[in-house]
């Protein structure tokens, strides 16, 4: 069994602790009301996006969502929350330097043995949680159930639905497809974007990402036999017809979207499996970006 395999099936225990451990963590996470920004690299950025959507939704205030080397200084936030499993990822570093003594910030690692501890004004360390994989799987996962437990959006059904995700069987036919396209919305879109990525580090497969109802609008016309379309979560009403009738294989979410997420890091360590690639090694990737001054 790969790094990668091991730790995507852990990610229902980890959860369960995350869901366990919230109050502990209840002060150093956004309180309702604040204006809140969420960064990330990477993965940790499309569960930047993740989070920001829920937070919104729940009513808990505004929140958005950048790349760590996109933030806008010129924007006002009541804190900063950075996701960085390394602790030790450039751009994220520089970021809580620039606004230390000007913006509250909080960080969310796997390692409590990084810079990124007196970088930040609070901290919350999922060490439980942390791989020794570059393609990240229950780490990302495990810090967006912790966010979701303390918006209180998160259930024991959730955990359930990633042991489903783990036992059952893929669509027949899915791991021979050739391209990939994941669909979300509102906070699901941000599953989608890491759905993307997790097939492009893991198994070198051509994916791409949209808002679903964005798909009609031209992505659609590159779906025909050979190629997947996968929903995470709830999609418009008629999509799957119209993606059926392109030859496309349709792929509806039936679990809790992020269940749906482990589903396809499953398929990327399959597909990887299907090519004669080690995902444990993807190609030009290292576990952490550090850029030399």
């Amino acid at each position: 069994m790969t790094h990668v395999e091991d730790e995507l099936n852990s990610q229902p225990e980890c959860w369960a602790r995350a869901a366990e451990r919230v109050e502990r963590h209840k002060t150093a996470l956004p309180q309702p009301g604040e204006r809140v920004a969420i960064v990330g690299c990477g993965t940790s950025y499309f569960m930047a996006q993740a989070v920001a959507g829920l937070r919104e939704s729940a009513g808990q205030g505004e929140t958005d969502a950048f790349a760590a080397s996109e933030f806008p200084y010129g924007r006002s936030y009541d804190r900063v929350l950075a996701l960085t499993r390394s602790g030790t990822t450039t751009e994220v570093l520089e970021l809580l330097g620039q606004l230390r003594g000007r913006t509250r910030t909080t960080a969310v690692t796997a390692d409590p043995a990084t810079p990124v501890m007196s970088a930040a004004d609070d901290l919350v360390v999922l060490d439980f949680a942390d791989e020794r994989s570059v393609v990240q799987t229950r780490f990302a996962t495990t810090a967006l159930t912790l966010l979701r437990a303390h918006l209180g959006l998160h259930s024991d059904s959730v955990v359930a639905d990633a042991r489903t995700a783990l036992s059952a069987s893929l669509p027949e036919g899915l791991v021979a497809c050739t391209q990939f396209t994941f669909l979300g919305r509102g906070w699901t879109v941000g599953l989608a974007n890491e759905a993307g990525l997790k097939m492009r580090e893991a198994s070198l497969s051509w994916t791409e990402a949209y808002p679903a109802m964005e798909y009609r609008h031209g992505p659609i016309s590159v779906t025909t036999e050979g190629t997947a379309t996968w929903m995470l979560g709830e999609a418009p009403e008629g999509l799957a017809q119209q993606v059926g009738a392109t030859g496309g294989l349709w792929i509806g979410g039936g679990l809790d979207p992020l269940a749906e997420l482990v589903r396809v890091q499953r398929l990327a360590v399959a597909v990887a499996a299907a090519r004669g690639l080690d995902p444990d090694r993807p190609r030009h990737l290292t576990r952490s970006v550090i850029l030399a001054p």
